[in-house]
């Protein structure tokens, strides 16, 4: 195997596999990423069986075709030291050497062979959505998802796709929140992906994409690249039973005002008090410290009684900080009950801290 290729274009391809390589044992194959020479194409492999990468590359040239792993660690390293310009990749006895005009390193490679197959896509049903918003959808819902959570199924965000509409929809279980988007589909079904596969996906840039699934796997394919991830078996909670209904008040805030006042706040504690008079609005922090902020802003909120929130800034700022408009509503019944958070199709339902 032998092939020439830029130094920008193979660096930029190893640095978007390091997140899929183990990393603690070395001796493992999926420590290696996989390289596959055809007869005008490169193409690089990762996978730590759980998720999986692939980014093939016409622009380079082939003198002989094969197959190659190396460390992918240390073949970055490797890249990352050379001047820009063209690196030739060959397969010598066993090793894979890098050079660039005097500069040349060897690395140890293990049997391709035993390298993780990809899931193929054949008689597997194919998810039509536009690749933006798919992007724009997992990156508002995923402050939300929780971390190490016993109840696997909540350590991932859930894909709910209906008739006439797609609900991507994630919980900590002290909030939850829901991005909808209206989209004809011929057939119902549900899927929870894990919060490190979307966290991934969310990294990759693309515009036209392809969507295949069953009920263990995931695969997102374009014409360069093709994703994979393994899915949470499990069933999410039924979210739609936590949406109140209705709102006693339902009020229209700023969204610049109400981030500049909560960080302010937040310097000093993450649960806050908002009180919501007629005229104004003041934010107070919650503590048990000698120690304590209080602000308030002019606005007129049309109520006519107090309204009193205790809650964690975090949930507030991460919904504030993933909408475009200017201006959202606050749903609110009661002090002691979830309060909503909506801007257009984005919904965050927020459990208030009772002291």
């Amino acid at each position: 195997m032998k092939v020439i290729i830029e130094k920008s274009i193979l660096e930029s391809i190893l640095l978007n596999a390091q997140s899929y390589l183990e990393k603690k044992d070395l001796s493992q194959i999926t420590s290696h990423v996989l390289l596959s020479i055809g007869n005008d194409d490169l193409e690089i492999k990762a996978t730590d069986f759980e998720i999986g990468y692939a980014y093939k590359v016409k622009n380079v040239q082939v003198s002989t075709s094969g197959y190659a792993t190396a460390n992918g660690t240390k073949f970055l390293q490797i890249v990352k030291s050379f001047k820009e310009g063209e690196i030739t990749l060959e397969t010598i006895n066993n090793s894979l050497y890098i050079k660039q005009n005097s500069s040349k390193f060897k690395l140890p490679m293990f049997n391709y062979l035993e390298f993780p197959s990809f899931p193929e896509i054949e008689n597997k049903p194919k998810f039509d959505i536009d690749a933006e918003d798919f992007s724009k959808a997992i990156k508002k819902i995923t402050p939300a998802i929780d971390n190490n959570n016993p109840k696997f199924e909540l350590n991932g965000a859930l894909i709910d796709i209906k008739n006439s509409f797609v609900n991507f929809v994630a919980t900590d279980t002290r909030r939850l929140a829901i991005f909808k988007k209206s989209r004809e589909i011929e057939q119902n079904f549900s899927l929870i992906i894990p919060k490190k596969a979307i966290i991934e996906f969310g990294k990759l840039f693309f515009e036209n994409i392809e969507i295949f699934y069953d009920e263990n796997t995931l695969i997102a394919k374009t014409e360069d690249f093709t994703f994979f991830a393994k899915l949470i078996n499990g069933k999410f909670p039924d979210y739609e039973r936590i949406v109140p209904k209705d709102k006693h008040f339902r009020i229209q805030l700023n969204r610049e005002k109400m981030v500049e006042s909560i960080k302010q706040i937040a310097i000093i504690s993450n649960e806050i008090k908002v009180t919501l008079k007629q005229k104004s609005i003041t934010f107070e922090s919650l503590n048990d410290e000698n120690i304590e902020a209080k602000t308030e802003i002019d606005f007129e909120t049309g109520l006519e009684e107090e309204i009193d929130l205790s809650f964690n800034s975090k949930y507030m700022l991460d919904f504030l900080s993933s909408i475009e408009e200017s201006n959202f509503i606050l749903g609110y019944n009661d002090s002691n009950v979830p309060f909503t958070l909506e801007a257009k199709d984005f919904i965050t339902i927020v459990m208030p801290i009772i002291k």
